[in-house]
């Protein structure tokens, strides 16, 4: 079937900031609110960026262009297509959607109860998957089995391969809002592509204060990856690529000795690489 209307499109921002212990996530939908393009507004880009700065309050430091897709409201309907932004935040806007391990709680593979549920999942997941070579294929790197290992960027591999077999929901009500029906797709795609900047990038920069202690980066990391990292190698690994400089100031009112703050250094913007002080992981069986 072809569609020759115009097919009706909408813009969503996802707006990302660490809150305790998970990262947590705003979903700003620009449709009828849609900002209206001003002379210094050069690119859609800048102007959504303006628009969620204003409605949230929230300086946005980071933005990129995450995924555009279709959805189809009804069979038969026109499809609707939905261009959708990430932005990244220091600051924590009063309406959102809460913690997003609370949508993929299996994703934290620093819980006992993640890690629990992840092993239920396993388990089903590889007896769906038997007989069938094809879903075989598609689990193992997904889900680390069969000693490759696990991958915490592959998050929307994982959702849709525990959709598909049934062992998950489309969308997850909360207290906070009532999700759209792609929005727990929309979210697994802003957190694989999060998961995977902040190994390549500085891009987790962007979600803390200007000045922080070493182990608020390292805290920073872990909460947005799901899993520890190896303290001893991360400190080299960002002292070594001179990726931040002491300001000369402590943090205050902590216990015992003073840590020092630092703040990122702009010119290594290009050297930032902390992949490999993550920690492996066995998969759950």
């Amino acid at each position: 079937m072809t569609y020759q209307t115009l097919c009706p499109t909408d813009l969503i921002t996802v707006l990302m900031t660490l809150g305790h212990e998970a990262p947590h996530v705003a979903l700003l939908r620009h449709d009828q609110n849609t900002p209206t393009f001003e002379e210094s507004h050069h690119s859609l880009q800048q102007s959504l960026c303006h628009w969620a700065e204003t409605l949230t309050h929230c300086p946005i430091g980071y933005m990129e262009q995450l995924y555009t897709f279709s959805s189809f409201p009804m069979q038969g309907a026109i499809p609707h297509i939905h261009i959708t932004y990430l932005a990244l935040s220091p600051s924590h806007p009063h309406a959102c959607h809460g913690s997003l391990y609370q949508h993929f709680p299996w994703e934290d593979r620093r819980s006992e109860t993640g890690n629990a549920q992840l092993a239920q999942f396993i388990i089903a997941i590889e007896q769906w998957a038997t007989h069938h070579p094809d879903r075989q294929s598609r689990i193992a790197p997904a889900f680390g089995l069969y000693d490759l290992p696990w991958d915490d960027t592959r998050v929307l591999e994982r959702y849709e391969l525990l959709w598909e077999s049934g062992l998950v929901p489309r969308t997850l009500p909360t207290a906070h809002t009532t999700p759209h029906g792609d929005d727990r797709r929309l979210l697994a795609t802003a957190l694989s592509r999060l998961r995977a900047r902040i190994r390549y990038s500085p891009a987790v920069f962007e979600l803390l204060p200007k000045a922080f202690t070493l182990l608020q980066l390292q805290q920073a990391i872990e909460t947005l990856s799901g899993r520890f990292m190896h303290k001893p190698n991360f400190r080299r690994l960002v002292l070594h690529q001179n990726l931040v400089e002491e300001t000369g100031a402590y943090e205050r009112f902590t216990a015992g000795r003073p840590a020092k703050l630092y703040q990122f250094r702009p010119a290594a913007m290009a050297s930032c690489y902390l992949g490999s002080a993550f920690l492996p992981i066995e998969a759950a069986h």
